[in-house]
């Protein structure tokens, strides 16, 4: 498991390794809630995802990510928002093999 390092704030990108993949992982908030994009060497695996306390990002393998992304709150149930990104709301990494686990 790997923590990916956001800030509190409404709209951010993160360049980052994970599982040995080069991503580029947009995070941003709208009225509905909190979105995330993800990039995988330069490939758009998925977009405009809403996130949910403990709901994978890419539910499925085929879109070309090994492992998975999902939020989860320190502090409770509830689902993220940008006010508590990075400190209530930690986005993390999970192996193939730790998604399993689930």
């Amino acid at each position: 498991m790997q923590l990916v390092p956001l800030q509190s704030v409404p709209s951010q990108q993160v360049k980052t390794v994970l599982g040995g993949q080069n991503c580029q992982i947009a995070v941003y908030q709208k009225n509905q809630g909190m979105f995330v994009d993800l990039n995988v060497g330069g490939v758009d695996v998925s977009s405009g995802v809403l996130a949910l306390n403990g709901v994978p990002l890419c539910p499925t393998n085929y879109l070309g990510f090994v492992g998975n992304l999902l939020f989860i709150d320190t502090q409770g149930l509830d689902d993220p928002d940008y006010t508590g990104a990075g400190v209530r709301f930690q986005l993390l990494y999970l192996t193939g093999a730790e998604y399993e686990l689930l």
